[in-house]
Protein backbone atom coordinates (compact mmCIF):
# COMPACT_ATOMS: atom_id res chain seq x y z
CA UNK A 1 0.00 0.00 0.00
CA UNK A 2 1.52 3.50 -0.95
CA UNK A 3 0.02 6.84 -0.54
CA UNK A 4 -1.24 8.55 2.63
CA UNK A 5 -1.46 4.77 3.85
CA UNK A 6 2.43 4.24 3.94
CA UNK A 7 2.93 7.80 5.65
CA UNK A 8 0.61 7.57 8.01
CA UNK A 9 1.34 3.93 8.98
CA UNK A 10 5.13 4.24 8.78
CA UNK A 11 4.43 8.01 11.01
CA UNK A 12 2.27 5.70 13.78
CA UNK A 13 4.92 2.30 13.92
CA UNK A 14 7.82 5.76 14.84
CA UNK A 15 5.06 7.07 17.15
CA UNK A 16 4.89 3.26 19.33
CA UNK A 17 6.97 4.38 21.95
CA UNK A 18 5.55 7.87 22.65
CA UNK A 19 1.65 6.03 22.65
CA UNK A 20 3.32 3.78 25.09
CA UNK A 21 3.88 6.42 27.51
CA UNK A 22 1.14 8.06 26.88
CA UNK A 23 -1.09 4.97 27.74
CA UNK A 24 1.26 4.73 30.89
CA UNK A 25 0.90 7.91 31.99
CA UNK A 26 -2.60 7.68 32.07
CA UNK A 27 -2.68 4.54 33.37
CA UNK A 28 -0.82 5.93 36.37
CA UNK A 29 -2.95 8.96 36.87
CA UNK A 30 -6.59 7.60 36.53
CA UNK A 31 -9.43 10.27 37.42
CA UNK A 32 -13.53 8.42 38.11
CA UNK A 33 -15.82 9.49 36.54
CA UNK A 34 -17.10 13.09 36.46
CA UNK A 35 -13.58 14.07 38.22
CA UNK A 36 -11.23 13.53 34.98
CA UNK A 37 -10.21 17.31 34.86
CA UNK A 38 -6.40 16.61 34.76
CA UNK A 39 -7.07 13.85 31.77
CA UNK A 40 -8.60 16.16 30.04
CA UNK A 41 -5.59 19.25 30.30
CA UNK A 42 -3.01 16.61 29.68
CA UNK A 43 -4.59 15.44 26.94
CA UNK A 44 -5.48 19.02 25.66
CA UNK A 45 -1.70 19.80 26.16
CA UNK A 46 -0.26 17.02 23.35
CA UNK A 47 -2.92 18.21 21.03
CA UNK A 48 -1.97 21.85 21.63
CA UNK A 49 1.53 21.32 21.46
CA UNK A 50 0.72 19.26 18.45
CA UNK A 51 -0.93 22.63 16.89
CA UNK A 52 -3.95 20.28 16.92
CA UNK A 53 -7.65 22.38 16.80
CA UNK A 54 -9.41 21.72 19.89
CA UNK A 55 -12.35 22.73 22.24
CA UNK A 56 -12.55 21.69 25.70
CA UNK A 57 -16.31 20.78 27.01
CA UNK A 58 -17.87 23.33 28.90
CA UNK A 59 -17.75 20.85 31.76
CA UNK A 60 -14.37 21.25 31.67
CA UNK A 61 -14.07 17.45 31.53
CA UNK A 62 -13.88 15.81 28.12
CA UNK A 63 -12.43 17.47 24.63
CA UNK A 64 -13.62 18.21 21.12
CA UNK A 65 -10.33 17.83 18.54
CA UNK A 66 -9.86 18.72 14.76
CA UNK A 67 -10.73 20.67 11.84
CA UNK A 68 -13.93 22.27 11.41
CA UNK A 69 -16.10 20.95 8.81
CA UNK A 70 -16.97 22.99 6.14
CA UNK A 71 -20.85 23.18 5.32
CA UNK A 72 -22.40 19.92 3.55
CA UNK A 73 -19.06 18.32 4.06
CA UNK A 74 -19.21 15.20 5.92
CA UNK A 75 -17.72 14.45 9.51
CA UNK A 76 -16.41 11.62 10.19
CA UNK A 77 -15.93 11.34 14.20
CA UNK A 78 -13.45 8.42 16.19
CA UNK A 79 -14.41 8.52 19.76
CA UNK A 80 -12.76 7.65 22.95
CA UNK A 81 -13.93 7.78 26.75
CA UNK A 82 -11.24 8.62 29.16
CA UNK A 83 -12.74 7.88 32.94
CA UNK A 84 -11.61 5.01 35.39
CA UNK A 85 -13.14 2.58 37.72
CA UNK A 86 -12.90 3.17 41.57
CA UNK A 87 -11.21 0.16 41.95
CA UNK A 88 -7.81 -0.76 43.51
CA UNK A 89 -5.05 -1.16 41.37
CA UNK A 90 -3.36 -4.45 42.63
CA UNK A 91 -0.61 -5.19 39.32
CA UNK A 92 3.12 -4.63 40.28
CA UNK A 93 4.48 -2.77 36.96
CA UNK A 94 5.95 0.56 37.02
CA UNK A 95 2.53 2.36 35.50
CA UNK A 96 0.41 0.92 38.63
CA UNK A 97 -1.67 3.24 39.64
CA UNK A 98 -0.97 6.02 42.07
CA UNK A 99 -4.45 6.91 42.86
CA UNK A 100 -5.56 4.60 45.52
CA UNK A 101 -8.75 2.79 44.51
CA UNK A 102 -8.82 4.47 41.35
CA UNK A 103 -7.52 2.88 37.82
CA UNK A 104 -8.08 1.61 34.45
CA UNK A 105 -9.68 -1.37 34.69
CA UNK A 106 -11.48 -1.04 31.41
CA UNK A 107 -8.97 0.43 28.73
CA UNK A 108 -10.00 3.47 28.83
CA UNK A 109 -6.53 5.17 29.22
CA UNK A 110 -5.52 2.78 25.63
CA UNK A 111 -9.24 4.11 24.33
CA UNK A 112 -7.83 7.24 24.75
CA UNK A 113 -4.27 6.96 23.53
CA UNK A 114 -5.10 5.34 20.44
CA UNK A 115 -7.80 8.06 19.53
CA UNK A 116 -4.97 10.41 20.44
CA UNK A 117 -2.95 9.29 18.52
CA UNK A 118 -5.15 8.82 15.17
CA UNK A 119 -5.94 12.49 15.68
CA UNK A 120 -1.98 13.46 15.81
CA UNK A 121 -1.43 11.53 12.48
CA UNK A 122 -4.40 12.87 10.73
CA UNK A 123 -3.62 16.51 11.49
CA UNK A 124 0.01 15.91 10.93
CA UNK A 125 -0.91 14.26 7.25
CA UNK A 126 -3.50 16.56 5.99
CA UNK A 127 -2.34 17.83 3.49
CA UNK A 128 -1.73 14.07 2.15
CA UNK A 129 -5.14 12.99 3.00
CA UNK A 130 -8.25 13.21 0.45
CA UNK A 131 -9.17 16.54 0.11
CA UNK A 132 -12.81 16.22 1.39
CA UNK A 133 -11.53 14.68 5.02
CA UNK A 134 -13.25 16.36 7.59
CA UNK A 135 -13.07 14.37 11.40
CA UNK A 136 -13.38 15.10 14.73
CA UNK A 137 -12.01 13.02 17.87
CA UNK A 138 -14.43 12.87 21.01
CA UNK A 139 -12.30 12.52 24.19
CA UNK A 140 -15.28 11.49 26.38
CA UNK A 141 -15.86 11.36 30.22
CA UNK A 142 -18.22 9.90 32.77
CA UNK A 143 -18.81 6.29 30.52
CA UNK A 144 -18.79 4.31 33.36
CA UNK A 145 -21.25 6.23 34.73
CA UNK A 146 -23.22 6.44 31.84
CA UNK A 147 -23.58 10.32 31.48
CA UNK A 148 -20.69 11.39 29.39
CA UNK A 149 -21.98 10.91 25.69
CA UNK A 150 -24.80 13.14 26.36
CA UNK A 151 -22.41 15.86 27.95
CA UNK A 152 -20.54 15.70 24.96
CA UNK A 153 -23.65 15.83 22.55
CA UNK A 154 -24.36 18.60 24.11
CA UNK A 155 -21.31 20.10 23.72
CA UNK A 156 -21.28 20.04 19.59
CA UNK A 157 -20.00 16.45 19.79
CA UNK A 158 -22.52 14.96 16.99
CA UNK A 159 -22.95 18.44 14.40
CA UNK A 160 -22.69 17.56 11.25
CA UNK A 161 -21.50 13.67 11.67
CA UNK A 162 -21.92 11.37 9.00
CA UNK A 163 -20.40 8.35 11.08
CA UNK A 164 -18.76 7.52 14.02
CA UNK A 165 -16.21 4.83 15.22
CA UNK A 166 -14.69 3.23 18.16
CA UNK A 167 -12.78 0.79 19.57
CA UNK A 168 -12.76 -1.15 23.03
CA UNK A 169 -10.14 -3.24 24.26
CA UNK A 170 -11.43 -6.78 24.76
CA UNK A 171 -8.83 -9.07 26.62
CA UNK A 172 -10.55 -12.57 25.60
CA UNK A 173 -9.42 -11.57 21.94
CA UNK A 174 -5.56 -12.13 21.23
CA UNK A 175 -3.51 -9.25 19.95
CA UNK A 176 -3.15 -9.28 16.07
CA UNK A 177 -6.85 -10.11 16.20
CA UNK A 178 -9.93 -7.41 15.74
CA UNK A 179 -13.96 -8.67 16.39
CA UNK A 180 -16.72 -7.26 14.93
CA UNK A 181 -20.53 -7.81 14.92
CA UNK A 182 -22.60 -5.69 12.49
CA UNK A 183 -26.10 -5.05 14.58
CA UNK A 184 -26.83 -5.53 18.45
CA UNK A 185 -23.38 -5.59 20.10
CA UNK A 186 -24.41 -5.17 23.96
CA UNK A 187 -27.29 -4.97 25.91
CA UNK A 188 -30.24 -2.36 27.07
CA UNK A 189 -29.14 -1.71 30.62
CA UNK A 190 -31.43 -0.45 33.52
CA UNK A 191 -30.46 0.47 37.31
CA UNK A 192 -32.71 -0.86 39.23
CA UNK A 193 -33.48 -0.27 43.36
CA UNK A 194 -35.78 -1.81 45.95
CA UNK A 195 -36.49 -0.21 48.80
CA UNK A 196 -38.42 -2.36 51.35
CA UNK A 197 -39.73 -0.71 54.83
CA UNK A 198 -40.50 -2.80 57.57
CA UNK A 199 -40.83 -2.69 61.40
CA UNK A 200 -37.60 -2.91 63.19
CA UNK A 201 -37.33 -4.17 66.67
CA UNK A 202 -35.47 -6.82 68.85
CA UNK A 203 -34.65 -9.58 67.19
CA UNK A 204 -35.97 -11.98 69.64
CA UNK A 205 -39.17 -11.09 69.18
CA UNK A 206 -39.46 -11.14 65.25
CA UNK A 207 -43.24 -11.34 66.16
CA UNK A 208 -43.57 -7.99 67.17
CA UNK A 209 -41.97 -6.68 63.56
CA UNK A 210 -42.48 -7.03 59.82
CA UNK A 211 -38.89 -7.94 59.09
CA UNK A 212 -37.37 -6.38 55.91
CA UNK A 213 -34.44 -8.55 55.78
CA UNK A 214 -36.36 -11.40 55.38
CA UNK A 215 -38.57 -9.94 52.98
CA UNK A 216 -35.48 -8.87 50.77
CA UNK A 217 -34.02 -12.19 50.73
CA UNK A 218 -37.49 -13.50 49.44
CA UNK A 219 -37.66 -10.86 46.79
CA UNK A 220 -34.14 -11.40 45.79
CA UNK A 221 -35.21 -15.20 45.24
CA UNK A 222 -38.09 -14.79 43.48
CA UNK A 223 -36.83 -12.67 40.83
CA UNK A 224 -34.24 -14.71 40.25
CA UNK A 225 -36.52 -17.62 39.65
CA UNK A 226 -39.63 -15.81 38.17
CA UNK A 227 -38.22 -12.95 36.02
CA UNK A 228 -36.18 -15.52 33.50
CA UNK A 229 -38.85 -17.46 33.32
CA UNK A 230 -41.16 -15.03 32.32
CA UNK A 231 -39.62 -13.67 29.06
CA UNK A 232 -39.41 -15.96 26.14
CA UNK A 233 -36.32 -18.26 26.75
CA UNK A 234 -35.03 -16.91 23.53
CA UNK A 235 -34.71 -13.58 24.90
CA UNK A 236 -31.43 -13.21 26.67
CA UNK A 237 -32.20 -11.22 30.07
CA UNK A 238 -29.75 -10.93 32.99
CA UNK A 239 -31.28 -9.49 36.51
CA UNK A 240 -28.34 -9.21 39.36
CA UNK A 241 -28.54 -7.40 42.85
CA UNK A 242 -24.57 -5.93 43.54
CA UNK A 243 -25.56 -4.29 46.55
CA UNK A 244 -27.78 -5.16 49.96
CA UNK A 245 -27.61 -2.53 52.60
CA UNK A 246 -29.85 -3.08 55.75
CA UNK A 247 -29.13 -3.15 59.46
CA UNK A 248 -26.58 -2.39 61.67
CA UNK A 249 -26.83 -4.29 64.55
CA UNK A 250 -26.67 -8.30 65.07
CA UNK A 251 -29.55 -8.44 67.51
CA UNK A 252 -31.30 -5.87 66.10
CA UNK A 253 -34.45 -6.01 63.22
CA UNK A 254 -33.98 -3.03 60.79
CA UNK A 255 -36.31 -0.87 59.98
CA UNK A 256 -35.32 -0.99 55.87
CA UNK A 257 -33.16 -2.48 53.59
CA UNK A 258 -32.36 -1.29 50.11
CA UNK A 259 -31.52 -3.40 47.05
CA UNK A 260 -29.27 -2.22 43.89
CA UNK A 261 -29.37 -3.93 40.94
CA UNK A 262 -28.99 -3.87 37.14
CA UNK A 263 -31.29 -5.44 34.40
CA UNK A 264 -29.90 -6.44 31.23
CA UNK A 265 -32.02 -7.31 28.01
CA UNK A 266 -31.50 -7.36 24.15
CA UNK A 267 -35.32 -5.42 23.46
CA UNK A 268 -36.82 -2.82 25.00
CA UNK A 269 -39.69 -5.24 24.83
CA UNK A 270 -38.48 -7.53 27.57
CA UNK A 271 -37.22 -4.60 29.44
CA UNK A 272 -40.80 -3.68 29.59
CA UNK A 273 -41.72 -7.39 30.55
CA UNK A 274 -39.10 -7.94 32.95
CA UNK A 275 -40.47 -4.44 34.23
CA UNK A 276 -43.86 -5.85 34.88
CA UNK A 277 -43.07 -9.12 36.43
CA UNK A 278 -40.58 -6.77 39.09
CA UNK A 279 -43.77 -5.17 39.96
CA UNK A 280 -45.88 -8.12 40.13
CA UNK A 281 -43.66 -9.93 42.53
CA UNK A 282 -43.41 -6.53 44.89
CA UNK A 283 -46.89 -6.41 44.93
CA UNK A 284 -47.63 -9.91 45.98
CA UNK A 285 -45.25 -10.18 48.26
CA UNK A 286 -46.09 -6.48 49.97
CA UNK A 287 -48.99 -7.94 50.49
CA UNK A 288 -48.20 -11.55 52.12
CA UNK A 289 -45.60 -9.69 54.18
CA UNK A 290 -46.98 -6.73 55.33
CA UNK A 291 -44.00 -4.35 54.38
CA UNK A 292 -44.02 -1.68 52.33
CA UNK A 293 -41.65 -1.63 48.66
CA UNK A 294 -41.00 0.01 46.61
CA UNK A 295 -39.47 -0.66 43.09
CA UNK A 296 -37.26 2.17 40.91
CA UNK A 297 -36.10 1.28 37.79
CA UNK A 298 -33.87 3.73 35.44
CA UNK A 299 -33.27 3.88 32.13
CA UNK A 300 -29.62 3.54 31.50
CA UNK A 301 -27.55 2.81 28.35
CA UNK A 302 -29.46 1.54 24.80
CA UNK A 303 -28.06 -0.98 23.63
CA UNK A 304 -24.96 -0.18 20.62
CA UNK A 305 -26.32 -1.63 17.23
CA UNK A 306 -23.55 -1.08 15.11
CA UNK A 307 -24.23 -0.07 11.27
CA UNK A 308 -24.08 -2.68 8.98
CA UNK A 309 -22.36 -0.71 5.97
CA UNK A 310 -20.31 1.22 8.45
CA UNK A 311 -18.99 -1.75 10.06
CA UNK A 312 -17.97 -3.23 6.61
CA UNK A 313 -15.78 -0.17 6.00
CA UNK A 314 -14.45 -0.41 9.81
CA UNK A 315 -13.69 -4.09 8.88
CA UNK A 316 -11.91 -3.35 5.40
CA UNK A 317 -9.71 -0.60 7.26
CA UNK A 318 -8.76 -3.55 9.90
CA UNK A 319 -7.90 -6.09 7.57
CA UNK A 320 -4.91 -3.63 6.23
CA UNK A 321 -3.88 -3.17 9.13
CA UNK A 322 -3.95 -6.66 10.47
CA UNK A 323 -5.12 -9.08 7.61
CA UNK A 324 -8.45 -10.84 7.02
CA UNK A 325 -7.71 -13.42 8.41
CA UNK A 326 -7.48 -12.35 11.71
CA UNK A 327 -11.16 -10.78 11.62
CA UNK A 328 -13.30 -12.29 13.64
CA UNK A 329 -16.86 -11.91 13.72
CA UNK A 330 -18.90 -12.04 17.39
CA UNK A 331 -21.38 -14.76 17.31
CA UNK A 332 -23.61 -13.26 20.45
CA UNK A 333 -23.94 -9.74 21.71
CA UNK A 334 -22.46 -8.75 24.65
CA UNK A 335 -24.75 -8.08 27.96
CA UNK A 336 -22.79 -5.60 29.25
CA UNK A 337 -23.66 -1.29 28.39
CA UNK A 338 -21.92 0.97 26.72
CA UNK A 339 -22.64 4.57 26.10
CA UNK A 340 -21.24 4.55 22.78
CA UNK A 341 -25.18 3.92 21.68
CA UNK A 342 -26.20 7.41 22.21
CA UNK A 343 -24.06 8.73 19.60
CA UNK A 344 -25.96 5.84 17.61
CA UNK A 345 -29.42 8.16 17.53
CA UNK A 346 -27.31 10.74 15.75
CA UNK A 347 -25.80 8.86 13.20
CA UNK A 348 -25.02 5.29 12.40
CA UNK A 349 -21.83 4.21 13.78
CA UNK A 350 -19.65 0.79 14.46
CA UNK A 351 -17.35 -0.48 17.83
CA UNK A 352 -15.16 -2.59 17.13
CA UNK A 353 -13.49 -5.12 19.81
CA UNK A 354 -9.71 -5.01 19.30
CA UNK A 355 -8.03 -7.69 21.07
CA UNK A 356 -5.19 -6.95 23.56
CA UNK A 357 -4.84 -10.74 25.13
CA UNK A 358 -0.50 -11.80 25.30
CA UNK A 359 -1.51 -15.09 25.55
CA UNK A 360 -0.10 -15.29 28.69
CA UNK A 361 -1.86 -17.24 32.07
CA UNK A 362 -3.66 -16.01 33.85
CA UNK A 363 -5.65 -13.66 31.43
CA UNK A 364 -7.06 -11.07 34.09
CA UNK A 365 -10.46 -9.69 32.46
CA UNK A 366 -12.11 -6.22 32.21
CA UNK A 367 -12.56 -4.59 35.49
CA UNK A 368 -10.28 -6.76 37.38
CA UNK A 369 -8.04 -5.04 39.86
CA UNK A 370 -5.15 -6.80 38.52
CA UNK A 371 -6.62 -5.85 34.53
CA UNK A 372 -3.71 -5.15 31.88
CA UNK A 373 -3.36 -5.04 27.96
CA UNK A 374 -0.47 -5.79 25.58
CA UNK A 375 0.78 -2.80 24.57
CA UNK A 376 1.53 -3.39 20.82
CA UNK A 377 -2.52 -3.45 20.00
CA UNK A 378 -1.78 0.43 20.55
CA UNK A 379 -0.05 0.59 17.63
CA UNK A 380 -2.94 -1.54 15.69
CA UNK A 381 -5.43 0.23 16.82
CA UNK A 382 -4.65 3.72 16.10
CA UNK A 383 -3.94 2.46 12.59
CA UNK A 384 -7.49 0.72 12.58
CA UNK A 385 -8.98 4.01 13.77
CA UNK A 386 -6.90 6.23 11.28
CA UNK A 387 -7.59 3.79 7.93
CA UNK A 388 -11.60 4.05 9.40
CA UNK A 389 -11.84 7.91 9.39
CA UNK A 390 -10.10 8.05 5.70
CA UNK A 391 -12.20 5.00 4.16
CA UNK A 392 -15.34 6.24 5.73
CA UNK A 393 -14.77 10.16 4.61
CA UNK A 394 -14.05 8.13 1.28
CA UNK A 395 -17.49 6.37 0.93
CA UNK A 396 -19.96 8.74 2.59
CA UNK A 397 -18.24 11.36 -0.47
CA UNK A 398 -19.38 9.01 -3.21
CA UNK A 399 -22.94 9.14 -1.43
CA UNK A 400 -22.52 5.87 -0.02
CA UNK A 401 -23.69 4.58 2.98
Amino acid sequence: MGGWRAAVDAWIDQFSGELRSIRRHLHAHPEPSREEYGTTRFLAEVLETAGVPRVIAPTGRGILAGPNAEMGDPVIAIRADIDGLRIHDQKTVSYRSTRDGVMHACGHDAHATMVLGAALALWRFRTELPERLKWRAIFQPSEEVGEGAQEMIAAGAMEGVRAIVALHVDPEVAVGKVAYRPGILTAYCQDLEVRIKGTGGHAARPHQTVDPIGVATQFIAATYQFVPRSVDSREPVVLTFGSIQGGTTANAIPEEVVLKGTVRTLSEAAALRVEHRLRQISGGLAEASGAEIEVVIRKGTDAIVNDPEVTLVCTRAAAEIVGSENLEEIRLPSMGGEDFSAYLKHAPGCLLRLGTSSGNDPTYFLHSPHFDLDERALVIGTKILAHSTVLLAETLGSGSP
